[in-house]
């Protein structure tokens, strides 16, 4: 696998990951899971940003710490990218959260764009685009390209389940973005969704 693709190896996000999976895991259930896979993947995902250092006064005496040098923007890619935010603010509470809203033709499974709500401090930030399914990988790279145009210099996708055929296409589109995951899957079905994964991910996390 390309070494653009990061695959979360680790027990806690496998148990979390089953969890999703099981068809019988109740909504308000899917949605803890899902956020604590969430902290879990963002903590992979983000171990690349910088910090700088500060001096700070503990009980004792003074001594040098850090803190993150740039912003970090979270990009939900409406609507099942939003069950990965609280999780994430959990980590990051002062990050900026900007939205995307991408919908898919279910008769041709192509990416249909029809919000986008993007801060001015993209180029200035380390962003963070949150798709939790790649299927045909054509929501995700629909919200790259809108991300490179309003001017995001330093960026990741961070997603839950991917397969080959959205991990291929979005690589292709976009080989300059990392791209982290939890799982990988066999394969498309007729319907474009990603076998044997999770279900729509937005149905069973808002329970509709």
């Amino acid at each position: 696998m390309s070494d653009q693709v990061h695959v979360l190896d680790h027990p806690l996000a496998r148990v979390l990951v089953t969890q999703l999976r099981d068809q019988d895991t109740p909504s308000d259930r899917f949605r803890v899971a899902m956020q604590r896979l969430a902290a879990l993947l963002f903590m992979d995902a983000s171990r690349h940003i910088q910090t700088q250092s500060i001096s700070v006064q503990t009980p004792i005496t003074s001594t040098q710490g850090d803190k993150l040098a740039r912003p970090v923007v979270l990009v939900p890619v409406l609507r099942a990218g939003l069950g990965l935010v609280d999780g994430i603010l959990h980590l990051v509470p002062d990050a900026v959260v900007a939205h995307i809203g991408i919908a898919r033709d279910e008769a041709t499974a192509k990416p249909h764009s029809y919000y986008a709500k993007l801060p001015s401090l993209l180029s200035n930030a380390d962003v963070f685009l949150l798709d939790p399914m790649l299927a045909t990988g054509g929501s995700a790279i629909e919200a790259a390209r809108q991300l490179k145009e309003a001017g995001t210099k330093s960026l990741r996708l961070v997603g839950v389940v991917a397969c080959p055929q959205g991990i291929d296409a979005f690589c292709q589109a976009h080989p300059d973005v990392p791209l982290h995951t939890a799982a990988v899957d066999s394969h498309l079905n007729d319907r474009s969704y990603i076998v044997p994964g999770l279900g729509d991910a937005g149905d069973r996390y808002f329970g509709t």
